[in-house]
Order: structure tokens, then C-alpha cells, then sequence
């Protein structure tokens, strides 16, 4: 028996209450604490403005700042320094997600109800959104990339950044030098939930925005949530999450790297394994035993395999994709002969790859559909971030004369039934008019 820790092992079909509970409760609802933190965040930012801003910034990041704008020369300067072949990963990553999101823009339509009758819908961009990239420990330009560009590509007005600051004061060179290459309108050293709430009601510095995009730890989604009533914001979004379905044919090494590279995220990223083949799992299984001691983050992927890693026997492809449509995962990974066969059975995933050559990095970074998922489940209802999160919906109608009399009989029956005597009269006055 391996002393890999996993914390759910067994078949699709067989899994008990604590089982079932380990795998799917894993919502991104926070606990008291966080929420009553994150709340004191909010007003004290509402209340004090930038000065809590400055406060926040020396308290948690340990940057003394004078300014919370990063002037664009420094991003200029960074872009300058970095070093080639990352700037090259940058330009091909953001050039990536242009043309990916260019290709699925919406764009207006209009139908007939019947003659004289025209219904149009149109998508008009927003005017002002706010992008959040995390920092702190660790920078991510790659977010940053996944949450300006199709704003941009949408036509938005303006795009601002908050990402946390370094001690220097300032984020990642790599983030600043993401932000020049993205096209961002504003950058600001500002980080976590101080940052949601200065984006959403607006301080003497940042301006309030339509619309917050971007992940974040639990205080930044907590936030998101919170001020969710002031401003949009993007799917909930928690821990990275990833399920691989494989059958026999799929290459135990290659399954294994793709847990790994999950689970390296986050202590608390979920990664699950299901297959129709008892010698893959093992596979799998081995050689996670044999390469988790020489991870770099070996103290990450073990709590995350420990506390929300699963090994899954299934009886058939058909009972693995349906235990993914009840499990919706953020990342789902169909590493099967003719994984096509199955696409269009999948309906509950923020993102699917299909077949094992389509690694999960390639969609967290250089593929160019985008890696702002929904999480904990919530990809029964949420997509992935695309344009249509940066465009509002403005509809009209056009009734000709003769149609309205065509009408007004009908509405004026249906307005009656509902009480309504004076939706009856304004639509029995075409009658009249006719006469």
C-alpha cells in the first residue's frame, strides 16, 4: 500500500456521506472571521478613503508608500528590463488572448415578432472596469493579461489595476511590465480587500468602477462578494480546482504532472482523478509517490492532495463524465481516446482540454482562452471570463402603427387579467386612432 496521503480513494459509485462531503462542499463561502474582517476593510476604506489605503499597504505589505499610483514610466522601465525570452512569453501570451477573444465578440442583432414589429439588442462596452491582480508572495502579469485584454478587445472606456505592493512600494516588475504590454489606463500599488472596496465606491485616487474582474485570496472574494450589490463583479472564485477523466490509454506520467501542477497552487486546490482503468490509477499513484518529495512546493501539493485530492475508479467514460457535470469543475482535462466523442456531453466545466496533450498550463498562460474560472462548483451556472463581462445589453423596439393596432386587443386582455386597467387604455388608444 502507498504512503501517498490522498484524502479520497475508491469507486465513482461507492463514495459515502464523508467522502461525497470532502469532494463537494468546497464553495467558495467564507467563514465568520473573513467575512467580519473583510467588512471592517470595506468601511474603513468607504470612511477614510486613501489614507486607509496607506494604512492597509504598511500593515500588511510592510510598503511605506507615498502615492498609490504607479506612474507609467516605471511600468515603461520594467518592460524595458525584463528579460527577453519572458517578455517574448508575455507578447505571445497576450497576442494569444487578442485574437481569441476578438473571435467570440458579440455583436448586435435584430428580429421580427411579426410585421411591423422589430426587437434589436445591442452590446454596448463599459465605461470603466477594475482589474484585480494578485501579488503579494507571488505575482501573476498572466492574470493581469487574462483580465485587461478582453476588456479591451470589448471597448471599454477605461481599465484601472490594483495589485498589492512590494516593500519597494511598487508591484512585480513582471506585473508592471504586463500592465504596459495589456494597455491598462491606471496602475495601483494597492492589494486584497482594500483594493475591492476603493474599486467599487471610489477614493480621492482610485475611481470607482462598473464592473471588478480578477482572483484573489479568500479576503479578495470575500470583498468581491460584498460589494457585489455597489458594482458587477465576475463568478465567485476560490481555491484552483482540477478533474482529470483518463481511460487506459492515457500516460500515468503525464496525468500525475497535471495533478501536480494543480495542486501547487494552493493548500486548498482540489485535483481529482477519474478513470475506467485500475493499472492508471496505480500508475498515477506510483509516480506520485516517487516525484512529490522533489517538488519545490512539496509542502503545498501535500495539503492539497491530503485535504482534496481524490483517486476515482469508474465503470465507464459515460459514469465518469456524468460524476464531472455533478462535480463542475474549473479545469476538466479529457485525457481519453477521441475525447471530441465526449465534449458535447460536458456541461458543468469553467474550461475543458481535450486530450492529454492539452496541458492545463497551456490555458493558464498561453493558449489564449482565458483562466478566470468559476470554482467550488459554481461552473453549473458561471462561465469563464470572456468579453461579455465587460459589455451591458441596451435593447429597443420599434412598433409601427398598423402593428400597433394589431396588438393593443391582445395586450389590453392580458393587462385586464392582470389588474392593470390603465395598460389596457394605453393600449387600446391604437384601436381608437383608427377609427
Amino acid at each position: 500500500m502507498s504512503s501517498l496521503s490522498i484524502a479520497v480513494r475508491g469507486t465513482v459509485a461507492s463514495l459515502d456521506s464523508r467522502a461525497a462531503a470532502v469532494l463537494f462542499e468546497r464553495g467558495s463561502a467564507s467563514d465568520p472571521a473573513v467575512r467580519d474582517r473583510t467588512r471592517r476593510i470595506i468601511d474603513r476604506v468607504r470612511t477614510e478613503g486613501d489614507a486607509a489605503l496607506l494604512a492597509l499597504a504598511r500593515e500588511f505589505d510592510d510598503a511605506v508608500m507615498d502615492s498609490l499610483e504607479v506612474p507609467r514610466t516605471a511600468w515603461r522601465t520594467a518592460l524595458d528590463a525584463l528579460p527577453a525570452a519572458l517578455r517574448r512569453s508575455l507578447e505571445r501570451a497576450a497576442a494569444n488572448i487578442q485574437q481569441v477573444h476578438e473571435a467570440f465578440r458579440p455583436i448586435p442583432r435584430e428580429t421580427i415578432t411579426a410585421d411591423g414589429v422589430v426587437i434589436g439588442r445591442r452590446p454596448d462596452p463599459l465605461a470603466r472596469v477594475g482589474v484585480y491582480a494578485p501579488g503579494g508572495r507571488a505575482a501573476y502579469p498572466s492574470s493581469l493579461l487574462m483580465g485587461v485584454i478582453p476588456a479591451r478587445v470589448a471597448g471599454v472606456g477605461e481599465v484601472v489595476v490594483c495589485s498589492p505592493p512590494g516593500r519597494d512600494g511598487a508591484p512585480s516588475a513582471a506585473l508592471m511590465a504586463a500592465a504596459e504590454l495589456a494597455g491598462v489606463d491606471r496602475l495601483f500599488a494597492v492589494g486584497g480587500a482594500g483594493a475591492i472596496a476603493a474599486m467599487a465606491y471610489g477614493t480621492a485616487t482610485i475611481p470607482a468602477v462598473d464592473r471588478i474582474v480578477g482572483p484573489g485570496n479568500a479576503y479578495v472574494a470575500e470583498a468581491k462578494a460584498q460589494v457585489s450589490s455597489v458594482t458587477a463583479i465576475d463568478s465567485p472564485a476560490g481555491p484552483s480546482e482540477l478533474l482529470v477523466i483518463a481511460d487506459a490509454l492515457a500516460t500515468p506520467e503525464i496525468v500525475a504532472r497535471q495533478l501536480l501542477a494543480q495542486a501547487e497552487h494552493d493548500p486548498r486546490a482540489a485535483v481529482v482523478l477519474v478513470s475506467t482503468s485500475e493499472s492508471l490509477l496505480q500508475g498515477v499513484e506510483e509516480f506520485l509517490t516517487e516525484r512529490l518529495p522533489r517538488e519545490p512546493r512539496v509542502d503545498v501539493i501535500t495539503a492539497a492532495l491530503s485535504s482534496r485530492g481524490a483517486l476515482l475508479l469508474a465503470s465507464s467514460l459515460e459514469e465518469a463524465v456524468a460524476f464531472a457535470n455533478r462535480w463542475a469543475p474549473e479545469h476538466l482535462l479529457l485525457a481519453v481516446r477521441d475525447g471530441d466523442l465526449f465534449l458535447p456531453s460536458v456541461r458543468n466545466a469553467g474550461t475543458v482540454f481535450v486530450g492529454e496533450t492539452a496541458s492545463v498550463a497551456f490555458g493558464d498562460y498561453m493558449s489564449g482562452a482565458n483562466h478566470v474560472l468559476p470554482t467550488g462548483g459554481l461552473s453549473r451556472a458561471y462561465s469563464g471570463l470572456s468579453t461579455l463581462d465587460f459589455y451591458r445589453w441596451t435593447t429597443w423596439q420599434r412598433i409601427d402603427r398598423v402593428a400597433a393596432t394589431r396588438l393593443a386587443e391582445d395586450v389590453a386582455v392580458f393587462a385586464e387579467a392582470e389588474g392593470l386597467p390603465a395598460h389596457a387604455a394605453s393600449a387600446r388608444q391604437w384601436q381608437e386612432e383608427t377609427r
